[in-house]
């Protein structure tokens, strides 16, 4: 069980630093009257997203109908309506989107690239899908074609989070590197799809070393056995994106908006952030137990 009430207290620490700032930045809405304070702040919607992803539940409105309207009304005694409360989901996605990147982990100077597919709807309705047509893509994978979103997940060997990119689904992977690496240096492993000379000569100047297998066409070449034993154990990334699918839900159809659908996903991320234990390192000879 994660500590949920030191959770809400990080998240509602922040929100209100967060209220305060940016009262002095933002512009006022012209269109809005009314100034009134909302019931259920942006901690309580932000904490409520974080338990969903923690949850056995496959649906939001199932979680929040049957499970925070029924046994966590004390918890929360200012709960709104499930349609109110989808209507506050856009409010919190920018101070979600800052503690994601205040929490990132350890600069450990060794991290694992890697990216997964997030499929809007299946093949056969790609045609029908009105909620993202103008901004999700085709794409391909080694598994077949998808219609939807890309993730980008940029890991350290601890299993910590250090940063993320939500692209299209016809992205490809090479491009969002350097972003993604903007403020890393050291050694980088990925898989055969991040093969490229260039990309290896612009990283070098970033100061990260892109370590990968060679394909079958291409001549062997010698890799530091310290990186290839830290290649090998790569599998780390995979093994966490399979967490984030099916143990926190971050994959799934039923989004009926592009906020919701990023927003989904954000606090997926900060579910995954908060679980006290992501991978376990035995001290001999450095293996990895998931």
């Amino acid at each position: 069980m994660l500590p949920l009430v030191e959770i809400f207290c990080l998240i509602d620490d922040f929100c209100k630093h967060f209220q305060e700032q940016s009262v002095k930045i933002f512009l006022p809405c012209a269109k809005r009257k009314r100034n009134r304070k909302c019931a259920l702040q942006l901690s309580g919607i932000i904490t409520i997203f974080v338990m969903f992803h923690l949850s056995h539940y496959r649906t939001f409105k199932d979680f929040y109908i049957n499970c925070m309207l029924v046994y966590h009304k004390k918890d929360f005694p200012k709960l709104v309506s499930y349609n109110r409360f989808v209507e506050l989901i856009p409010h919190a996605i920018m101070p979600l989107i800052m503690i994601l990147l205040g929490l990132s982990g350890t600069q450990t100077g060794k991290y694992y690239i890697d990216s997964t597919k997030l499929p809007v709807c299946h093949n056969l309705r790609i045609n029908r899908n009105k909620v993202f047509k103008n901004c999700a893509k085709r794409g391909k994978t080694s598994t077949g074609w998808f219609f939807g979103f890309k993730l980008h997940l940029v890991i350290n060997e601890r299993g910590e989070l250090m940063s993320f990119l939500l692209t299209s689904g016809n992205t490809d992977d090479r491009t969002p590197v350097e972003i993604l690496m903007q403020k890393l240096q050291g050694w980088l492993f990925g898989d055969r799809g991040y093969i490229s000379h260039q990309l290896v000569d612009r990283l070098m100047k970033m100061g990260v070393e892109l370590v990968t297998r060679v394909k079958k066409n291409m001549k062997e070449k010698f890799i530091d056995p310290i990186k290839q034993q830290f290649l090998n154990q790569r599998g780390i990334i995979e093994t966490i994106i399979d967490q984030l699918k099916n143990i926190l839900h971050i994959d799934h159809s039923h989004h009926r908006s592009v906020i919701n659908m990023q927003f989904n996903v954000l606090s997926g991320l900060l579910a995954y952030v908060f679980k006290p234990k992501k991978v376990i390192t035995l001290p001999a000879g450095g293996l990895t137990v998931y």
